[in-house]
């Protein structure tokens, strides 16, 4: 196991147990790439409200997540994306769907492009570029590489087939190459991502749950 991994992992079980200073630790590690995911559903002016929204409820919920820290991030997600289409059902906006899904179930090309993607994802002008991808590639760039799931992970998050998420990645991923290209501010936007991830066998699936406490945005 990877050792950021590790430590989420062990961070999210000290938090089910009650520890809160654990809780602050894996807030801070997962936080800024799960709002960089919720910017790209509901836009920059209401994604902290919708994040928020979303922590309040990892927290009431967390004695009942069993797993490691991929599917942690993986449950996570979950939850911030019901809450962001909550919030767009309710303000009757709907996120801006480009494309037909049915093209995504060919195959992923060979090569995979997602290390040319973007390390940078958390400035304004990388994600603004996301924005502008159709929602489902959208989604897949920000899961796969931005939140760090595996396809197989990020496709229960989506609720589609792993291959579907890769390919929307890939295509996503070669789009946002091309506006990159199209604007020379953004040109060192693609030049170190890690690449997309994998499953890794073995991984520790199980966690022990005690008690719970209550938190809230001001203890992290």
């Amino acid at each position: 196991m990877l050792g950021d991994d590790a430590e989420l992992t062990t961070a999210v079980r000290a938090a089910q147990d009650g520890d809160e200073t654990a809780f602050r630790t894996v807030y801070r590690a997962v936080h800024p790439r799960l709002l960089g995911y919720v910017r790209t559903l509901v836009g920059d002016l209401d994604a902290e409200d919708v994040a928020s929204e979303a922590w309040l409820q990892i927290a009431r919920d967390l004695d009942r997540f069993s797993g490691d820290a991929d599917r942690f991030r993986g449950w996570a997600a979950r939850i911030a994306r019901n809450r962001a289409l909550d919030h767009i059902r309710m303000r009757g906006r709907r996120p801006a769907i480009g494309g037909d899904e049915t093209e995504l179930t060919g195959r992923a090309a060979e090569s995979d492009t997602a290390g040319e993607a973007i390390e940078a994802l958390a400035t304004d002008s990388t994600l603004s570029l996301i924005a502008r991808l159709p929602q489902d590639q959208a989604e897949a760039v920000v899961l796969r590489v931005v939140v760090g799931l595996d396809a197989k992970t990020a496709a229960e998050t989506l609720g589609k087939r792993a291959g579907a998420v890769r390919t929307a990645a890939h295509r996503g991923l070669k789009r946002l190459a091309e506006l990159i290209g199209d604007d020379p501010e953004s040109a060192g936007a693609l030049d170190a991502l890690p690449p997309q991830r994998e499953p890794r066998r073995g991984a520790v699936t199980s966690a022990t749950v005690t008690h719970t406490r209550a938190r809230t945005q001001k203890d992290m």
